[in-house]
């Protein structure tokens, strides 16, 4: 059975083309031919109506030229197809009859490898997002752990796994790594990745063209689900009604759903309260910004896949060092300069020292040079508590403000070469005492109140972006 449709497979490719043929002809598997009737297994329902609505007579058509005699398709639904073997077959569901009169044979085709199902109907996964090229640091290490849990596919206790954090800094890689580590455990399972414009497309398309059943059912009929930038969706009601029922569908059937965004679901602006409410049920982890060790380390993993690939390259004393302390807020940034440093050298044969990587890299260590200051401090604490600048600036004692208030001197601390007199003066005319006791409070308070330190690390976020 697999060499007739080994040979089939290889013909449908081309003639219902690679798209049709991923999304509907490779989850199929032949599992016997009685009376005319070729007995396809299929992972799900879904699939067996639509191969037969759409493709049963190419299909009837291709077999005979494969060098079978058959009549007619019919369906074996309910297992993984790869695991239906003929001595056990999975329930039947019998199809309509697809007849269609054999065609002289023709040359063979080889043999197609055949291969275990997966969804394609979403972007396509990049091999270089592994959890083995991930490097791990303590502002990464739970959002590493959570999606190396759900990547192995057993019992996870959280639906939901919601990731968030500001750009560059592995949102995208963990989801690449779950669905590689996934799909290599679980080789039959479906596995759909895509953004959220993508989903928003596709619902779009399927309103447009009347088939907005066929799109509920290739959503919902997948093993995991994962949608990158989910803010994308965001005001925009339609979008959001599907998204929330197709989300409620997986979850009901207990299918994994993994979620990415730029900030936590109640920080969503225009993202409706019942969805905000169902990917707060999951596990919500936070990418925090790198620190410079988990920097020197990414670049320390990167230069050792650059030198395997380019031998003679050379890379001087100090300049590792020296780009983690100067890129400091998107790990692709930090990439793509020493990538830039490891092409210029190799092209001019010439050794990575510091003053190349200064000359080589001017533009973005000009734009890494943007420096934050006071007034964009004061303005999003402000903005962030929902008070007024005057307020914070002025002399108020009360709590709500004058908690916000120590927030900002203490960003103004960390994120600015402002001396404490003169952050003192920004902030109201105060004693450079009373900023080293708001500096030292927030500190105190973020090691024991992780509301807080979300905040912190929320704003911080904010301004670097």
């Amino acid at each position: 059975m697999d060499g007739i449709w080994g040979r089939a497979c290889a013909e449908l490719e081309q003639s219902v083309g690679p798209n049709n043929y991923n999304h509907w002809i490779k989850p199929l598997r032949l599992t016997s031919i009685e009376d005319g009737a070729a007995r396809l297994a299929s992972p799900t329902r879904f699939i067996s109506d639509w191969v037969n609505r759409h493709f049963a007579k190419e299909i009837v058509s291709v077999l005979n030229r494969a060098g079978a005699e058959v009549e007619r398709l019919r369906f074996e639904i309910g297992a993984p197809a790869a695991r239906l073997r003929e001595d056990a077959p999975a329930e039947a569901a019998p199809a309509d009859d697809a007849p269609a009169a054999a065609p002289a044979r023709t040359e063979r085709a080889a043999p197609a490898t055949t291969r275990a199902p997966r969804a394609e109907l979403g972007a396509p996964l990049d091999p270089r997002y592994t959890f083995s090229n991930f490097v791990v640091g303590k502002p990464n290490e739970l959002a590493h752990a959570a999606a190396r849990r759900v990547g192995e596919g057993g019992p996870v206790g959280f639906n939901p796994l919601f990731l968030y954090g500001g750009v560059g800094l592995g949102k995208t890689h963990l989801m690449h790594a779950i669905a590689h580590d996934f799909q290599a455990r679980h080789p039959v399972a479906q596995v759909l990745y895509l953004s959220a414009e993508q989903f928003m497309y596709r619902f779009v398309q399927a309103l447009r063209e009347s088939t907005i059943m066929d799109f509920k059912g290739m959503f919902r009929n997948v093993n995991m689900l994962m949608v990158d930038d989910v803010q994308f969706i965001a005001g925009k009601d339609s979008t959001q009604e599907e998204f929330f029922h197709t989300f409620n569908a997986l979850v009901d059937q207990g299918k994994q759903i993994v979620i990415s965004a730029d900030r936590a679901p109640a920080e969503i602006k225009g993202l409706e309260e019942r969805i905000k409410s169902r990917l707060s049920c999951g596990l919500i982890v936070d990418l925090h910004p790198t620190t410079y060790e988990l920097r020197l380390g990414i670049l320390q993993s990167k230069t050792d896949s650059f030198r395997a690939q380019q031998p003679d390259v050379e890379i001087g004393a100090g300049v590792l060092e020296f780009l983690a302390h100067r890129i400091s807020t998107n790990v692709r940034v930090l990439e793509g300069a020493l990538q830039r440093l490891f092409a210029h050298a190799s092209l001019l044969r010439r050794e990575i020292t510091l003053e190349l990587a200064q000359e080589c890299l001017a533009d973005i260590l000009r734009t890494n040079d943007r420096k934050v200051s006071i007034d964009d401090i004061q303005r999003k604490v402000a903005e962030h508590y929902n008070i007024r600048l005057a307020d914070l600036i002025g002399p108020k004692r009360a709590r709500n403000v004058a908690r916000p208030r120590q927030i900002a001197m203490y960003l103004a601390k960390q994120m600015t070469s402002r001396s404490l007199p003169e952050i003192g003066r920004r902030f109201g005319g105060r004693d450079h005492t009373t900023i080293m006791h708001g500096v030292r409070k927030i500190d105190e308070l973020m090691v024991e109140d992780t509301s807080l330190a979300e905040d912190v690390a929320v704003l911080k976020r904010l301004l670097e972006a």
